[in-house]
């Protein structure tokens, strides 16, 4: 048999085929969305998918404050900060999390953000993922996204 006659094709960045991918988060649940999110800014469900390399899709998250959370998430699951000064460790639930400007896109980050390598590939990754508390686009037209169905991913 000549081994040379078959070889293992990695992907590179120039050869990654990205595409922009739009997510309708209307009802879903925020750790099952955002481990299927977290797979697609990867790349894993390409056949070409290698390790090393960002060859995941862009993805943007419309509609990310109709996210819902299983169980009493909502009100006794804590996020934790802290602001660089001695006792300021600040708390904040989910549900005091949507009343402030931003605070879904920082739930939702902060749950992609945990399933991603850690380092430096995994802080590129974060910076493919837009998230959208309406249902329009902000801009983001001129990339041509196409809608996905997220619940078909397993």
């Amino acid at each position: 048999m000549d081994t040379l006659s078959y070889k293992t094709i990695s992907v590179n960045k120039e050869t990654a085929k990205k595409e922009w991918v739009v997510v309708d988060a209307t009802d879903q649940i925020v750790g099952r969305l955002c481990s299927k999110v977290a797979k697609l800014l990867r790349g894993k469900y390409k056949p070409s998918f290698t390790p090393h390399v960002d060859c995941g899709d862009n993805v943007i998250i419309i509609n990310a404050e109709k996210v819902v959370f299983s169980g009493m998430k909502e009100t006794d699951k804590l996020y934790t900060r802290y602001t660089g000064y001695p006792g300021g460790q600040r708390f904040n639930t989910p549900a005091q999390l949507r009343t402030r400007k931003g605070g879904v896109d920082k739930m939702l980050r902060h749950t992609v953000k945990g399933m991603l390598p850690k380092g430096r590939l995994g802080r590129h990754l974060l910076d493919n993922l837009y998230v959208i508390e309406g249902s329009e686009l902000n801009g983001l037209e001129a990339q041509k996204p196409q809608s996905i169905d997220i619940n078909q991913y397993k």
